[in-house]
């Protein structure tokens, strides 16, 4: 069972991992409360620790070898909901509300050219734009987008993601998304303004596109 397959609350690993987030638990104690076999729960234990979802931890308690309890892993936490776009979402409204349009705007394009900055410093000085695109690529990848990159023989950049990991932030916000942050992203890596966005996932397509005619 892979750590995508573990559902919480779901299977004896699922129902383990529940109930360690609540306090570090002993195999003895996992097997009382899921009413399994203590080996049952050491051999659960085991599996999830290759997975790098729990650690064991030892504490002496009284006379007697130290007790080996399992904590979660930060891997392990990760299972459970995050609500950081909801979050984010609130701040926007909050800041749009407050501040105004033109601040926000130009605080998103702030924050992309920050980031931007920081994928560039990986990259070697002298290499083409081909190549920054290709690390353009790379680094959004890494965020969970699904992005390629492609050049035709006229010299146009086209820059394909088939994920978007803003998709609910971009529907209610699609031009702080799509046409400041992603816009500015782009534009700062490659060193050069003329970012054209064709078509994107907000716009009800399957595929966001960008059109760079390189310089």
């Amino acid at each position: 069972m892979s750590v995508s397959e573990i559902r919480l609350g779901e299977g004896t690993r699922g129902r383990i991992i529940e109930e360690i987030a609540l306090s570090p638990k002993t195999a003895r104690d996992l097997a009382r409360s899921l009413g399994i076999q203590e080996s049952a729960a050491r051999g659960h234990l085991e599996r999830l620790e290759e997975r790098g979802l729990v650690v064991p931890t030892f504490r002496r308690e009284g006379v007697g070898r130290p007790r080996k309890r399992y904590l979660l892993t930060p891997q392990g936490q990760e299972l459970f909901p995050r609500r950081y776009e909801q979050l984010l979402e609130t701040l926007m409204e909050e800041l749009l509300q407050k501040e105004g349009s033109p601040y926000v705007t130009e605080l998103f394009a702030g924050a992309a050219r920050a980031m931007a900055l920081e994928v560039a410093r990986e990259i070697p000085k002298g290499k083409s734009q081909q190549e920054r695109a290709r690390a353009l690529a790379s680094a959004l990848n890494h965020l969970g987008f699904r992005c390629t990159t492609e050049v035709d023989p006229s010299g146009i950049l086209t820059i394909v993601r088939t994920n978007c990991v803003f998709r609910h932030l971009a529907q209610a916000h699609s031009y702080l998304l799509c046409e400041v942050f992603d816009k500015n992203l782009t534009e700062t890596l490659l060193g050069q303004s003329g970012v054209d966005l064709k078509d994107s996932i907000t716009r009800g397509s399957l595929r966001c596109t960008h059109l760079v005619q390189l310089q």
